[in-house]
């Protein structure tokens, strides 16, 4: 190789690592925002904000910030990034399975391969059950169980036991319903992972509900045997309960703008009368909505999963048309329900939405002119690059070292 190709090559690596250097400043400063909740006005997550605000799409922004707060825990690792000898890429692997006991031994690991070896390194590891017996597998089975209560909030507690084969169903149907209600988000986005699997949970419950349960006396999915399974809102001046749980007026009218509605009149706390069912959004406006909206309309999202949504709800008068009406996927519904955001629509139909304070809340801002030189990285150690790569290849990694980045992980 020719030196000034030599030269270019350092080029490139010295950048890189400058970079990571840039990279690690970021993560920091996203893991105290989202500390102090600078998202809070108008997004429900700080993943959420960073996509928006960077351009970034929600799946990448949710690794920045998971990656971001769990590298507090590891300083060795936290060291070598803000030094510019460790890659994000590594870093993102070494977040997933390090511990701060087991950090050293990985970090070397890190810095000795490559970024492809170790991600299959920390994706091949298994820890091997002994629990191989049949009498500890019946002990497995009958110990399996499945309840739901309703606590002091309100709020459905849900605990269980699964054998790992009903498990294992379930888990993936969580993980394919949230990857539908956040496209764009590969498997491994992890920040407030909680909440996505509640999300995800309702959308696999609704889902199970339109497609029914097919055999046996007939569908419980479809027709009169269906209204057994409906969740209804009792909503009334004063009063509004889910299942006998009280519920705000807000969310009441949230449920009521994308559902089936039947008037009942009471005297003297008795139904005296029940009106038709009504259908809020006719199967025509909903295509009419779906062709004009391609999905949820809050500025940087994009779901496709929606609920129509009222900009002048009905109970205010407000009509079922394609002009008085918008999609929005549920978390931006509840958002700008429940959460006090705002919106209207002008006469091209165009939605604005505005927080609390009265801010627009606007498409993706441009991001500032850079306005000084990234920091240079210190000097590389003899035996790595500038970037702070090994100058050995994957084949030359000791065994003993690899075996202990192995060990490490059980």
């Amino acid at each position: 190789m020719s030196d000034d190709l030599f030269e270019l090559g350092e080029r490139i690596a010295g950048l890189a690592a400058r970079i990571n250097i840039a990279t690690f400043e970021m993560l920091t400063l996203v893991a105290e925002f989202d500390r102090r909740e600078g998202w809070a006005d108008s997004f429900t997550s700080c993943a959420e904000w960073l996509a928006w605000r960077t351009g970034r799409t929600l799946a990448a922004a949710r690794e920045n910030v998971r990656v971001a707060h769990a590298l507090e825990e590891l300083p060795l690792t936290a060291e070598a990034m803000k030094s510019g000898q460790l890659s994000y890429t590594k870093v993102r692997t070494m977040t997933r399975v390090a511990k701060p006991e087991t950090e050293a031994t990985l970090l070397e690991y890190a810095q000795s391969t490559s970024a492809a070896r170790l991600e299959r390194l920390a994706r091949g590891w298994k820890k091997l059950s002994r629990d191989g017996e049949l009498a500890a597998e019946e002990v497995r089975h009958r110990s399996r169980t499945f309840s739901v209560a309703i606590d002091a909030d309100g709020m459905y507690v849900v605990r269980g036991r699964l054998e790992p084969e009903v498990g294992a169903v379930l888990m993936r149907a969580i993980e394919a319903a949230g990857d539908a209600l956040y496209r764009g988000e590969d498997g491994e986005a992890r920040p407030r992972n909680r909440q996505r699997r509640a999300d995800a949970a309702g959308l696999v419950a609704e889902r199970a509900l339109a497609a029914g349960f097919g055999g046996g006396g007939g569908d419980v999915g479809s027709g009169s045997r269906a209204e057994r399974y409906q969740v209804v809102v009792h909503a009334e001046t004063g009063r509004s309960e889910l299942d006998g749980v009280r519920v705000c007026a807000e969310t009441s009218r949230r449920m009521a703008c994308d559902a089936a509605r039947v008037a009942m009149g009471h005297r003297d706390g008795e139904v005296v009368s029940v009106g038709r069912r009504t259908r809020t959004i006719p199967p025509h406006i909903r295509r009419a909505l779906e062709e004009r909206d391609r999905g949820c309309r809050y500025p940087g999202c994009a779901s496709r999963f929606t609920e129509a949504h009222h900009v002048k709800h009905w109970a205010d008068g407000g009509e079922t048309s394609l002009a008085n009406t918008i999609l929005l996927c549920r978390r931006h519904h509840r958002l700008v329900h429940e959460g006090g955001t705002r919106m209207a629509l002008d006469r091209d139909g165009k939605a604005a939405f505005f927080t609390r304070q009265g801010q627009v809340i606007g498409g993706s801002p441009p991001l500032p002119e850079v306005t000084r030189t990234l920091p240079e990285p210190p000097a590389p150690p003899p035996d790595r690059l500038s970037n702070g790569a090994p100058r050995f290849v994957d084949s030359a990694v000791p065994l003993p070292l690899e075996l202990e980045a192995l060990e490490a992980m059980v």
